[in-house]
C-alpha cells in the first residue's frame, strides 16, 4: 500500500494534536524547500534518514521496446538520487521480500 501526502498529514495531525491544515502547510513548505535546494544543485542530508543528491547521468543509447532494433540517443541529464541512512536501511532490511508486491 502506498502512503500519500494526505495520509502523512492525517497521521502527523493525530500525533501532534495540530490542525490538519497547519500540518499540510508545514509538510508542503518542507517539500517545496527540498525541491528548491535540489533544483539549485545542492544536496540535502537528514541524519538517520538519508541523503538526497543531484547527480549527472551520462549520455547513453536506449532502445525502443516496440522496435528493439531502433536505437535512441538519451542525452546527459541531472537526476536525483536518494541514499537511505543507516537507521532506515536497517529497518527496511528486516522486511520479508515475499510480503512486497
Amino acid at each position: 500500500m502506498t502512503m500519500t501526502k494526505r495520509d502523512l498529514v492525517v497521521r502527523v495531525a493525530r500525533q501532534t494534536n495540530l490542525k490538519q491544515s497547519e500540518v499540510m502547510d508545514v509538510i508542503q513548505l518542507t517539500l517545496d524547500t527540498i525541491t528548491e535546494e535540489l533544483a539549485a544543485g545542492r544536496s540535502i542530508e537528514f541524519r538517520n534518514f538519508g541523503v538526497f543528491e543531484v547527480m549527472r547521468r551520462k549520455e547513453r543509447v536506449g532502445r525502443n521496446p516496440n522496435e528493439p532494433k531502433t536505437e535512441v540517443k538519451i542525452p546527459e541529464r541531472a537526476v536525483v538520487k536518494f541514499k537511505p541512512g543507516k537507521e532506515m536501511r536497517k529497518l527496511v532490511l528486516k522486511l520479508d521480500p515475499q510480503d512486497l508486491q
